[in-house]
């Protein structure tokens, strides 16, 4: 066993070595297990990995997975879409703050969209984003849930709105890996976690 966790501020095993290592394993005849928390397709690197394999000439076959983005939501008791409530959920990663040139997404589009946010990977960057969000016209009180932790015994949901979210995650000492929820579905059903 290998363990190639990519612990936020924390243990990281490059992805060229877990690369090399699937390759190194596969090829002295060992059946290679990459388990992977989540979708391996969603911010997982799955296709990097299914990649190197194909360019070794490593023939391997992909489990999907659910990803933390719809199940992490659902066990703090979040739907990501609820009927009346919203119609479409979008997935992105806040792992680069709305003003880098790194990144790819359109917040301004965001803001304009009725349905619901799920941001992966920004914790650190959340008071930007809803800056951003806000400053494109998303309401000030849209409800914000940031579930820590999620699937875990040590699962925590902290709730806010955009305007206090950053403040929140600072008062509320909110920690990655958590998934961040945006939208009027944060406020449909019973808090189901601490």
């Amino acid at each position: 066993m290998i363990d190639a966790a990519k612990i936020p501020y924390g243990r990281y095993m490059a992805q060229e070595a877990i690369n090399n290592a699937l390759i190194e394993h596969a090829r002295q005849g060992k059946s290679v297990v990459r388990l992977k928390g989540g979708d391996p397709y969603v911010f997982g690197r799955g296709m990097e990995e299914l990649q190197a394999l194909a360019e070794a000439g490593i023939a391997c076959t992909v489990v999907p997975g659910i990803s933390s983005s719809i199940s992490v939501p659902g066990a703090a008791g979040i739907p990501v879409t609820h009927r009346g409530v919203a119609h479409e959920f979008t997935v992105v990663s806040g792992h680069v703050a709305p003003d880098d040139e790194r990144s790819l997404v359109d917040w301004a589009s965001l803001a304009k969209l009725t349905g619901t946010l799920v941001v992966l990977m920004g914790v650190d960057k959340i008071g930007k984003i809803a800056e951003t969000l806000i400053a494109h016209g998303k309401p000030a009180d849209t409800p914000v849930a940031l579930v820590q932790e999620g699937t875990t015994a040590a699962q925590r949901r902290v709730d806010a709105t955009l305007e206090t979210v950053a403040e929140t995650v600072r008062t509320q000492e909110v920690r990655p890996p958590a998934v961040i929820v945006i939208g009027e579905v944060v406020a449909v059903g019973p808090r189901t976690s601490a």
